[in-house]
């Protein structure tokens, strides 16, 4: 355990993570510490010093002090497991996270060139441009990313760690569209929907990250939470941009501390209304975990057979979807 903590934190140095998050400091003293406003908080005048050879920071303002992990649980309000968890998910090494970075530009680059991937977005509701730009949605045909990373300098192991590429040397995506999965404005997985006959999910054999697109929807008071991409994508086209997804009913840990991390804001919890009743189970379950934290959460029903994304391309206006809201089920 203690080996594996010492490779977690030589993988993320302090002081790359500070920065990474907009930490500013100034060298202070002979070049391997760093002093800066304390990021846990409010002050005027620089308190916080980072040893970079150390790894270690210390704030004479409020007196705290550690190492990464310490920094981690402090600043996000986690315990020493969660911590870890949500480290272990930001050691994507610079190197995949690159490659991760340039292959969602270029299945980018592809979909105004596929007009099958297209027709497909149309008929999932997802039709404005400027919403696809901005979720960066691509489509990857299959079989030119291997040759296109490799010509930029990618081995083929580096694609295949990153998961890429499979073990036989093939694009892992085929005929799918295909988001980003962010988290700390940095590609963690790639989601890719079949627009064929293949099973419809597919994730890189990788971490997901946290909700998706947290680092804004975290603002609001209320929070919709729905299980999948393309539901979100409907419900931010119509306005209601407090839309999360936990891509599937069932979250992590992390995921579940984001969610109850402020017991002020009001969850609604909209999964599919499917035949065997899996999502709104999940979502009555999710509702008593929350609630047992002080978190009030709703459950929201949608006709019979639907989810969010159908419901709306089947006609609902966003003012319908919102009567779904008002008559959401406290439990």
């Amino acid at each position: 355990m203690g080996e594996d903590l010492e490779k977690l934190k030589q993988r993320l140095p302090l002081l790359d993570y500070l920065q990474q998050r907009n930490w500013s400091g100034r060298p202070a003293g002979q070049g391997v510490e760093f002093v800066g406003l304390c990021p846990l908080h409010p002050e005027t005048r620089p308190s916080f010093y980072v040893n970079a050879r150390k790894n270690l920071f210390y704030c004479h303002g409020c007196g705290q002090g550690g190492d990464l992990i310490r920094f981690v649980e402090l600043s996000r309000h986690l315990s020493f497991p969660q911590s870890l968890a949500y480290l272990q998910q930001q050691s994507v090494s610079s190197h995949a996270a690159g490659a991760l970075e340039r292959a969602a530009d270029f299945y980018q680059q592809q979909l105004p060139h596929h007009p099958e991937a297209l027709r497909y977005l149309k008929r999932r509701g997802v039709h404005e441009l400027a919403l696809i730009e901005e979720l960066r949605i691509g489509y990857a045909p299959g079989g030119n990313l291997r040759r296109r990373l490799t010509d930029q300098g990618y081995s083929l192991e580096s694609l295949q760690r990153a998961g890429l590429v499979n073990l036989q040397g093939c694009d892992a995506f085929c005929r799918r569209v295909v988001l980003p999965c962010c988290q700390d404005a940095q590609i963690v997985n790639l989601y890719g929907r079949s627009i064929g006959a293949a099973f419809p999910h597919r994730f890189l054999p990788r971490p997901k990250g946290g909700l998706f697109a947290w680092e804004s929807v975290r603002q609001f008071s209320t929070t919709i939470l729905v299980e999948g991409l393309l539901d979100l994508a409907v419900l931010w086209q119509a306005g209601f941009r407090n839309a999360t997804c936990a891509f599937g009913s069932h979250l992590t840990a992390f995921q579940f501390h984001q969610l109850s991390a402020e017991p002020h804001r009001l969850v609604y919890i909209v999964f599919d209304q499917d035949e065997n009743q899996a999502g709104q189970l999940s979502a009555y379950q999710l509702a008593r975990r929350l609630g047992a934290v002080g978190v009030p959460a709703r459950v929201v029903h949608l006709p019979a057979g639907q989810d969010p994304n159908s419901y709306l391309v089947a006609g609902a206006t966003a003012a319908d979807f919102a009567d779904c809201l008002k008559g959401a089920q406290q439990l």
